[in-house]
């Protein structure tokens, strides 16, 4: 006696299941690809640079040298671009889903994406050309009033263009990224919870934070990492704001600053020959490791709270 697939517990699969199968295993494998490829034309061309001399490493005595600054640059910029972002998007997102009425929620929920298509170079011409002179007094008054701290001992800029102006830039650019998410996370919150919340007699905002914010906590801290990773890469707004000296400096509002990484690979990449190009491909190799344990810290954070608590 004959049996069918379904008697023998393996039932047919449908071609357009496995159509679909297909086509998703190789889009991810399209991806590791990828970044193999990516990873290893990095290594190859970068490894040249790794051993160049200071002729090549604009009087550095070693690649650590020459990269420790645009690493500092770069990871200083994106964590003050995070710490301004981070806060105002929760509450843009928290305003979009929880507060606003749904005709003025949806506008500004419109507004911020739009915030996305704006391009890095526009980005870069505003903070020049609006930001950065608009915010030279109140550098000028945090280095009178406020000099003992680091960050702002000055002496200000009389330009605008600082590291500051820079991650203020950066902030903007990666708000959409980090509003979008937070607000689909926020919105995706079980009403029961809220409505049990509001029941017990908590306010809107001990409902949000008793029920909502501990729900949407991977979330928070997926999209927060988006967002660093935009900030960390993030090349012509930077290259275009930023007075860039290429030192190690706390201070936030004078014209000297640090370089980033992107920027300076941006910058010099066209007129850098032989070691020199090898010493820039070395460095965006490091970009390179620094965006991907980034993520990789990122993923671990979200696979604890994924179910709401630490495990």
């Amino acid at each position: 006696m004959s049996t069918t697939p379904t008697e023998t517990g393996s039932p047919k699969r449908r071609l357009g299941d496995l159509v679909f199968a297909n086509l998703t295993r190789a889009a991810g494998l399209t991806i590791l690809v990828t970044l193999a490829g990516v990873a290893l034309f990095l290594t190859i061309q970068g490894i040249p640079g790794l051993t160049a001399g200071p002729a090549d490493l604009k009087g550095h005595a070693n690649f650590l040298g020459y990269v420790a600054p645009l690493v500092f640059g770069t990871l200083l910029a994106a964590v003050i671009a995070l710490l301004i972002a981070l806060p105002l998007a929760i509450g843009v997102a928290l305003s979009v889903s929880h507060y606003a009425p749904r005709s003025v929620s949806i506008v500004i929920g419109y507004l911020v994406d739009l915030l996305a298509a704006v391009p890095s170079v526009v980005y870069g011409l505003w903070g020049i050309g609006f930001l950065g002179p608009r915010l030279v007094p109140v550098y000028q008054w945090l280095a009178d009033h406020l000099g003992f701290i680091p960050f702002f001992s000055g002496p200000a800029s009389n330009t605008g263009r600082t590291i500051m102006t820079a991650s203020i830039v950066l902030a903007i650019m990666v708000l959409p990224i980090i509003t979008a998410i937070s607000r689909e996370i926020f919105v995706q919150t079980p009403r029961l919870n809220e409505e049990a919340a509001l029941a017990l007699g908590a306010t809107r905002w001990e409902m949000i934070r008793l029920a909502v914010l501990p729900y949407a906590r991977s979330g928070i801290v997926s999209a927060a990492m988006l967002g660093l990773g935009r900030a960390l890469g993030e090349t012509m707004a930077v290259a275009m704001v930023l007075s860039a000296s290429g030192i190690v400096t706390w201070d936030l509002i004078s014209n000297t600053n640090p370089s980033t990484i992107a920027a300076n690979i941006a910058l010099t990449f066209a007129d850098a020959t032989g070691v020199q190009r090898n010493a820039l491909i070395a460095s965006g190799l490091v970009l390179f490791v620094i965006t991907f344990a980034v993520n990789f810290g990122a993923r671990s954070v979200v696979a604890r709270y994924e179910t709401g608590s630490p495990r």
